[in-house]
């Protein structure tokens, strides 16, 4: 049975209802509260940096676990109207219904009789998870405490016996999703895990405190890349550990990845980190120069070297000497320059086109592309030989949609970044507007979001933030599944709210009732391929009903509309 079968088979929505007048919110007989997450989050920050990572994890977990314990009672209310696995099935489906998390049940091992219980749980979607990536970035540590406390208590009261949960995947660790585990209390032996279930009394701890803040504060000062480079993915940090091991040798470096993932990014960080820091750093896009013109570009030009050579001219391996010399989507050099190139690589000398002198050049070569070079080497465009002096220490720089978790970080740096240009101070992307660019699958990648955030700055209002039509041209395409409320306070159904929208999409200036009607009509008649009988169907009408109504769109004058 789906999910949103449960909660409309055993009548869910109709529990949960909203006083406007009163101030008040109810699930059953319980007052809910409707909070900003963000709000929420700013809490949750504060709880960490005044009382340290444990004692604020251990309290957000009892948090939860009251709240698990309250939704357990609503499930106790149910108990015997339906299979029992469908009502412990409530409580996940609450947590989904509250907006905390999507609960799927993946694993349910439970012994009705004797109360045993296993269970494991993959969650989609947690507000703690997205919440903890906006404060603190990826990390090392589980994040979701109090959901894991809310499927304890939750568990705990259902089954009238200590369950408990832990998480085992989260995203905030770089993982794919979010994922729990649980089992009896007892089952998990000595772990000093049970011990965040236990309140604690810090009254005299302060200097503990303090010094459990101060490392606390260290770890997440180390969590952060220096220089421009922005992330701490676990693939983010995995490229980055790569090139900063290179930084102070001489090695060449190949960098590989897509387009927009920041592979300049990336060599300008190597060179100011490298002995060659205070020399210049000189780039190059191969592709946006001709090909009769690059040779020249890369290797300078002797005045008379050909028709219009005016004066002689340095290119950008003499501008780089002593330096570093980036040349981005090196897999387009033509065939000749891939050998002067090579030439220079082996023997640390060019000779400027039209030239016969030789000039020694001592250059670091930094080399991007996102072309393959192995198949470029098969298919005969690229020299094999210059690929291996190339390719001698390659690092792979991940797309966006593989370091999702980065995009909180992301987009606040570039916020600082564009807020000075257009003199404006934002506060940020809202919840809507993140959880936008956490789902999109960045085909322009680093770039493609540096571009929308300064959109955003720019559309954003002063001191406000920054909305998903600020990011998007157009909006983003709405998510489904959101409900409102009607007349009577009750929340409707999510079809409800889809055919509402197509509604609201349909009105406005000019609109004009008969024509989509007869427009609709027709598109009933060709679907079911001019079966009037299944078109009626499709339309919720009778045969006859549809036959008069195609009369009158037809400019026919038909008899008075029969009944249905």
């Amino acid at each position: 049975m789906a999910g949103e079968g449960l909660i409309e088979r055993f009548n869910l929505r109709s529990r949960l209802r909203f006083n406007i007048d009163a101030g008040q919110i109810w699930l059953d007989e319980s007052r809910m509260l409707l909070l900003h997450a963000k709000a929420f989050g700013a809490l949750r920050r504060e709880l960490f940096d005044t009382l340290g990572a444990k004692r604020a994890q251990g309290l957000l977990l009892r948090m939860g676990f009251a709240s698990g314990q309250q939704d357990a009672e609503l499930a106790a209310k149910l108990y015997g109207e339906g299979d029992n696995y469908d009502v412990f099935r409530i409580g996940p489906e609450l947590h989904a219904f509250e907006g905390l998390v999507k609960a799927t049940i993946t694993r349910a091992e439970i012994d009705w009789e004797t109360g045993s219980f296993f269970g494991e749980v993959d969650w989609v979607g947690s507000w703690e998870a997205e919440s903890h990536l906006q404060q603190f970035g990826a990390g090392h540590d589980m994040a979701c405490w109090s959901l894991v406390g809310y499927a304890s208590g939750y568990s705990t009261r259902f089954f009238k016996r200590p369950i408990v949960f832990r998480e085992t995947k989260c995203i905030c660790r770089g993982d794919d999703k979010c994922v729990i585990v649980g089992k009896p209390a007892e089952a998990w032996g000595d772990d000093d895990y049970l011990e965040y279930f236990q309140p604690e009394n810090i009254d005299g701890q302060m200097r503990e405190m303090q010094e459990e803040l101060a490392r606390l504060r260290g770890h997440l000062r180390e969590q952060r890349s220096p220089g421009t480079l922005v992330g701490n993915s676990a693939s983010f940090r995995a490229a980055f550990d790569l090139l900063s091991k290179a930084a102070a040798s001489p090695i060449n470096v190949l960098l590989l990845g897509e387009t927009g993932v920041g592979k300049e990014v990336f060599a300008r960080w190597l060179h100011e980190h490298s002995e060659r820091a205070e020399q210049p750093f000189v780039a190059v896009n191969c592709a946006a120069i001709p090909h009769e013109l690059i040779e020249s570009e890369l290797f300078g030009v002797q005045k008379g070297a050909y028709t219009g050579a005016q004066q002689s001219r340095c290119g950008r391996f003499e501008r780089a000497d002593g330096g570093t010399l980036f040349l981005d989507e090196v897999g387009d050099l033509s065939p000749s320059a891939q050998v002067k190139l090579l030439r220079v690589l082996q023997t640390g000398e060019l000779e400027r086109l039209g030239d016969d002198h030789t000039r020694k050049v001592n250059v670091r070569l930094v080399a991007a592309t996102n072309v393959n070079l192995q198949q470029a080497i098969a298919e005969g465009r690229f020299r094999a030989d210059l690929y291996y002096r190339l390719a001698t220490y390659p690092v792979v720089i991940p797309p966006l949609r593989e370091r999702k978790t980065d995009i909180p970080l992301l987009a606040a740096a570039l916020i600082d970044k564009y807020s000075p240009a257009y003199h404006k101070r934002v506060q940020g992307p809202t919840d809507r507007a993140l959880a936008a660019l956490m789902d999109y699958d960045w085909p322009g990648n680093v770039r493609e979001l540096e571009n929308l955030i300064e959109r955003g700055v720019l559309l954003a209002p002063a001191g406000g933030w920054i909305e998903v039509e600020h990011l998007f041209a157009g909006g983003m395409p709405p998510s489904g599944g959101e409900v409102q409320l009607d007349r009577r306070g009750i929340v409707g159904s999510a079809e409800e709210a889809r055919q509402d929208g197509i509604c609201e999409q349909l009105l406005g200036e000019g609109f004009d009732l008969q024509l989509h009607e007869n427009r609709l009509l027709a598109l009933a008649v060709r679907r079911a391929g001019g079966n009037l009988t299944h078109a009626a169907r499709l339309l919720g009408i009778s045969r006859r009903q549809l036959a008069y109504r195609l009369k009158q769109a037809n400019g026919e004058a038909p008899c008075p509309e029969p009944p249905g």
